[in-house]
């Protein structure tokens, strides 16, 4: 089964009707909500918290998953990300881009890693482009990442003749067990 990720900006996030849109979408596409995973950024979430919270409750409440993306770099509260509806911790790529040399970024991410964790949330790492990364990441506890060091970014054509194929991204080869994010 594929997921699919969709970013939503702060102007479809604080739609009025975005619940009923979502809805609307999942059965004209014949998508389940199950397959569905939506990244709204820190900054978003954090804009009006408590609208937030409720406009993300309806839309667990659809079986939709929901991702926080670019965690680290906006206004977060610790006490909104435990009420917080969410999946998945994207990890910014500004954390991920200077590791392993950089020490303050491996506690940083080891931190991020393990305060996930400790929510049950899953980890994804953006801005992955060495080994080095993905595996310090990775022993780290991130259960997927994107970036180049997964794939370069395809053209939609390209991507659709992999699925056709039931081919899997370079992702998957590096790291059995562990999916990639980078489509």
């Amino acid at each position: 089964r594929i997921r699919l990720a969709v970013n939503l900006s702060a102007r479809q996030f604080h739609h009025y009707n975005l619940v009923r849109q979502v809805e609307d979408t999942l059965k004209t596409a014949g998508l389940s909500a199950a397959d569905l995973d939506f990244e709204i950024t820190e900054t978003i979430a954090m804009h009006n918290a408590e609208e937030s919270v409720g406009v993300m409750r309806q839309l667990k409440s659809l079986g939709i998953g929901l991702s926080l993306d670019d965690f680290g770099t906006g206004y977060s509260s610790l006490s909104y990300l435990k009420r917080f509806p969410i999946d998945v911790l994207k990890i910014d790529k500004s954390f991920v881009r200077d590791i392993p040399e950089d020490a303050n970024d491996l506690a940083i991410v080891s931190a991020i890693i393990a305060m996930a964790h400790a929510l049950g949330l899953k980890v994804i790492a953006e801005g992955v482009e060495t080994s080095a990364q993905w595996h310090f990441l990775r022993d780290c506890g991130t259960q997927m990442g994107q970036g180049y060091f997964f794939a370069r970014p395809l053209p939609a054509a390209e991507i659709e003749a992999l699925l056709a194929r039931g081919t899997s991204l370079p992702a998957s080869i590096d790291a059995p067990g562990i999916s990639s994010a980078s489509a």
